[in-house]
């Protein structure tokens, strides 16, 4: 398709985040950060911002390392543990993604070590 860039990331060693939105209750829509911003840091502020319709999942992806990894549960985690240190309510926007996965996190990560974990865990 003219225009639309491709999902599969071209050299370096990197993890991609997906994030499957539901647009509306008759599907999901694959939503994909940018490669140039692509860290869970940018995934946990998109999600806090609104930049999402309706999180389903959260998927992480390395190509050169071959490995693929559900991490909703973690970053659930995120913005629970983010919403009680500033004692603010989960934002309606994420109320039901956090609501499904908290609890199902498999480990705890850092923005700054996020890929060195993902990668350590598969």
């Amino acid at each position: 398709m003219p225009g639309t860039g491709s999902m599969i990331p071209y050299g370096a060693d990197q993890t991609v985040y997906l994030v499957v939105d539901r647009l509306s209750r008759q599907g999901a829509v694959y939503c994909e950060i940018e490669i140039e911003r692509t860290d869970i840091e940018t995934v946990v502020t998109d999600l806090l911002a609104g930049q999402f319709n309706d999180p389903v999942r959260v998927t992480a992806y390395n190509t050169l390392e071959h490995w693929s990894q559900d991490i909703s549960g973690d970053i659930a985690a995120e913005i629970q543990t983010r919403c009680d240190i500033e004692g603010a309510a989960v934002p309606e926007h994420v109320e039901d993604f956090v609501h499904d996965h908290a609890g199902s996190g498999s480990q705890q990560w850092t923005s700054r070590d996020s890929d060195t974990a993902m990668a350590r865990s598969n």
